[in-house]
């Protein structure tokens, strides 16, 4: 059996493995075994951000992957680079897309709309909370189901950046991503070596010229041929097409139960729902 407690032992080669590198800013493709920032203990400050740092003393992160989501990453080298970065990610301008392998049978394109906030009783993990929780919202479309292995090939648009929000977020649909040592059970946490979750592509604007950049890495576990990651998934609006499937809509409603138990029942019922829409000949949107 796996163990879940956390051995913290990081890639030592590649040192960084650069995508784009300039005056202004460094692009990495992060591995799935190291911490974005140094953490708290001395065994913990080796990091993407401690290794630029070495390479660019004023370089600062302006956001960051959870320790076990592997992809693209972007690091400002200086103070103005920085701030318009910064700029970008609060009005949420950079686009992200990210893949990953859940387990089951996910079908269509859907949303999760439940507001996340740390429990502070039980450190790092995140809940659903509607009465404090910050907003938190993923559009989702499910590319390939792998009959075989039982198991489902998706995209995610987060459309905010809470902490574990599409892990947390996919959980509460029915469908763990695989490798998740907080919020998967054991079947689906043994399953594979590492979280199967993969931030692919992010676009945002240069700093100092405005260029608009677009940035792809391969993912660390494997895709199905018939969905290649392509910088085109970065034009995709889900928006509309889930406003026209609202049976996909995992959300509060006036009824719910301020609880995290609550949206599990929600969960539930999602699945019954798709059921019975699948009886009633009716389908979802597929991309």
């Amino acid at each position: 059996m796996a163990s879940r407690e956390f051995h913290y032992d990081p890639p030592l080669i590649p040192f960084l493995d650069i995508l784009h590198e300039d005056s202004d800013i460094m692009v990495v493709n992060k591995p799935s075994t190291i911490l974005s920032v140094p953490g708290k203990l001395k065994i913990h400050h080796d990091s993407i951000m401690s290794r630029v740092k070495s390479m660019y003393e004023d370089a600062f992160a302006v956001h960051r992957l959870d320790y076990g989501t592997s992809g693209v990453m972007v690091v400002g080298l200086n103070k103005p680079a920085v701030s318009a970065l910064g700029k970008q990610f609060i009005s949420r301008t950079v686009k992200k897309v990210y893949v990953a392998w859940v387990d089951g049978k996910l079908e269509g394109i859907g949303a999760v709309d439940l507001p996340l906030i740390l429990d502070i009783n039980n450190r790092p993990f995140q809940s659903v909370n509607f009465e404090v929780g910050k907003k938190a919202l993923t559009y989702y479309e499910a590319m390939y189901y792998d009959e075989q292995k039982d198991r489902t090939f998706v995209r995610l648009y987060p459309q905010t950046g809470r902490s574990h929000q599409l892990r947390v977020h996919m959980q509460q649909l029915g469908h763990s991503i695989l490798g998740d040592h907080l919020y998967a059970n054991d079947r689906v946490f043994e399953c594979v070596p590492h979280l199967n979750l993969h931030a692919c592509l992010l676009s945002f604007e240069h700093p100092s010229t405005g260029q608009l950049l677009r940035f792809a890495a391969p993912a660390p576990f494997d895709v199905p041929e018939s969905c290649p990651i392509d910088l085109n998934w970065l034009d995709v609006d889900l928006e509309p097409l889930v406003q026209k499937v609202t049976n996909t809509m995992l959300k509060p409603t006036d009824s719910d139960v301020k609880s995290s138990a609550s949206v599990q029942t929600q969960a539930n019922c999602q699945a019954e729902a798709n059921c019975q829409a699948e009886a009633n000949g009716q389908t979802q949107a597929n991309g």
